[in-house]
């Protein structure tokens, strides 16, 4: 506790200007709300900086075109993770140096506290989060979805299906469906029989699909009986389970793991507030505190212990977190290695797919 009050401390010694403001660009709903509990109100606090929050279906179309008009508005920028590693690429990304971040409570660097690849040259993992679906339990009184098989099987589970709209992530739950282990998923993309052959799974829920695009949809194609079954982000999920009561159960065969990440875009106004930003969310005791309001995983090994309850005072939340041993028998980690090499090619092909 001593090394945390100390991490806070040096933040308190910086001088900022008095009108300083951060803008951040995140995703809205539940998620920004925990981003403002667990990071901005503390920051505030230790530094006198007023945050202001703004929300995009994917932030990173906005930062590209600020970027590339040389009209930058924002500050901090919330990113999924071959966004940030493209980005970075192409120069539309500050650097950050991942000595500057603030060591774990024993000591820690923190490029060793951080799960593998969570740190990148220009943008830093505040969360783990993972694809799942969901589904109605009042549309199921007898057997239940239980795997990722049963999210393609309108025989025995009829009903419309949401997935989000786009070719990454419905290629990996398409093979998974049908069978290939999530250790050769990406292997099997790699050929143009694996690629055909997760076409070939979706063709066979085509018409039964409701396509989304924003995270918060899919609980509000569930609640509205729009969709019996919908991928979604877990913790999006969670908060309308056990924040407002939904009958929904989450069905974690098959999830597909990614991290979020805190970057600066390059000509932000405020970049030098906005790098002491990231390092204090991604400090080891704020990632801790997010799952306070939301089930996504903290992605340094010193957080893990300090997750505690929900808001609500009596949910232990480690067993909703995608990393949780229990959830984790079928898990797939998204390979931003195969995203970066082939996310134009596999877009073109999905949205030609998509018009037929």
């Amino acid at each position: 506790m001593k090394k945390l009050l100390l991490q806070a401390s040096a933040l308190c010694a910086l001088t900022y200007p008095a009108h300083a403001e951060l803008t951040v660009m995140s995703w809205g709903g539940a998620y920004e709300r925990a981003q403002v509990e667990a990071y901005n109100k503390p920051f505030t606090a230790e530094t006198g900086i007023a945050v202001k929050m703004i929300s995009s279906d994917n932030p990173a179309a906005p930062i590209k075109s600020m970027v590339d008009a040389g009209n930058v508005t924002v500050d901090v920028a919330d990113l999924e993770f071959t966004d940030a590693v493209r980005l970075c690429d192409e120069g539309v990304l500050e650097e950050i140096d991942p000595a500057s971040l603030p060591a774990a409570p024993d000591g820690t660097p923190a490029v060793d506290d951080f799960l593998p690849e969570a740190v990148t040259d220009c943008a830093i993992a505040s969360m783990v989060f993972a694809t799942v679906y969901g589904y109605d339990t009042t549309k199921f009184p007898d057997a239940k979805p239980a795997t990722i098989a049963d999210l393609f099987d309108t025989a025995k589970f009829p009903g419309k299906r949401g997935l989000r709209k786009g070719a990454k992530i419905n290629l990996e739950l398409a093979l998974m469906a049908d069978g290939v282990p999530a250790a050769e998923v990406y292997e099997t993309l790699a050929t143009p029989e694996g690629v055909d052959r997760a076409f070939a799974k979706l063709d066979q829920i085509k018409s039964d699909i409701v396509w989304w695009e924003a995270g918060a949809q899919p609980p509000q194609l569930l609640a509205d009986g729009e969709v019996v079954m919908s991928t979604g982000y877990n913790g999006r999920l969670f908060s309308a389970m056990v924040s407002e009561g939904k009958p929904f159960a989450i069905v974690w065969d098959g999830q597909v793991q990614e991290y979020d990440l805190f970057a600066v875009p390059k000509g932000a106004p405020n970049k030098d507030e906005a790098l002491e930003y990231i390092k204090f969310a991604t400090s080891t005791k704020p990632l801790a505190d997010q799952s306070k309001w939301i089930a996504y995983g903290p992605p340094r090994r010193s957080s893990q212990s300090l997750v505690g309850l929900f808001e609500d005072g009596k949910t232990e939340m480690a067993p909703h977190m995608p990393t949780n041993p229990a959830n984790m028998g079928n898990a797939l980690v998204s390979s931003y290695d195969y995203w970066v090499d082939h996310e134009t090619e596999m877009t073109e092909r999905f949205n030609v797919w998509l018009s037929k």
